[in-house]
């Protein structure tokens, strides 16, 4: 399951169980949808870890990295990913991409936290 949410400046995509075959296109439309979001905000990134990308999704994901940088950058106050095995390295392969403060965690209680501190109307 891909989802989109966005509530307020909070942006959070979901990729979760149940996985389906719709999945790879889901993620994919809403990572452009967040590439063009106008407004600053903050990204939520929720992984279960089960869902894969095809050769393709994953060049098409980077693709969009490098296409949106700019527009993330300036736009994004904040981003926590979410997801099984989270780390430091995840971290720091993620501060490469994006220069906004970054975290990657396994709790998403921990990452709403850090993302509200960088909330803009805090």
């Amino acid at each position: 399951m891909v989802d989109l949410e966005i509530a307020g400046s909070l942006l959070t995509l979901r990729f979760l169980p149940p996985y389906d075959d719709t999945d790879e296109r889901d993620y994919l439309a809403a990572l452009v949808r967040i590439g063009e979001h106008a407004e600053p905000f903050e990204l939520l990134t929720i992984f279960g870890g089960g869902g894969k990308l095809s050769v393709a999704g994953e060049r098409e994901q980077a693709l969009w990295f490098k296409a949106t940088r700019g527009h993330i950058s300036a736009h994004c106050r904040a981003a926590a990913i979410v997801r099984p095995g989270a780390n430091t390295k995840m971290e720091e392969t993620f501060r490469k991409l994006w220069p906004m403060p970054l975290i990657a965690r396994e709790d998403e209680t921990i990452a709403r936290a850090f993302l509200a501190e960088h909330r803009g109307d805090a």
